[in-house]
């Protein structure tokens, strides 16, 4: 059973930086893919990055240089490395992953949240201005 579980979110000022991990357990990493999406209030959920079967990444064009992800298999964590933080970047933040995922991470990046399967309870950022 796939266990997701998210930390560090926080509140930041514009330009700030924070870094967002998520616990993994149960996961295979060969043979599924995961991602870091985020929702706003009021607003749908929404892609944030993805990283493959074989960890290539994609992410979506309002992060794409600003937001790193990475995973670390040795301690089964899921990073979200945030720079230059905008308030448009407020959200709660969630990782999630899909156990049968072998397509590349750009085209995953475009199907977007509907095609994972378990997911974490969410992580707040907050950027002000």
């Amino acid at each position: 059973q796939v266990h997701l579980m998210e930390s560090g979110g926080g509140s930041v000022q514009s330009g700030g930086s924070l870094t967002l991990s998520c616990a993994v357990s149960g996961h295979k990493y060969e043979s599924g893919c995961m991602g870091w999406f985020r929702q706003a209030m009021g607003k749908e959920r929404e892609t944030v990055s993805v990283i493959d079967s074989v960890q290539r990444k994609s992410y979506s064009e309002s992060v794409r240089g600003r937001f790193t992800t990475s995973l670390d298999k040795d301690k089964n964590t899921l990073y979200l490395a945030m720079n230059t933080l905008k308030p448009e970047d407020t959200a709660m933040y969630y990782c999630a992953a899909d156990s049968s995922c072998f397509a590349q991470a750009s085209y995953i990046l475009r199907q977007g949240p509907s095609r994972f399967e378990h997911w974490g309870q969410g992580t707040q950022v907050m950027v002000s201005s």
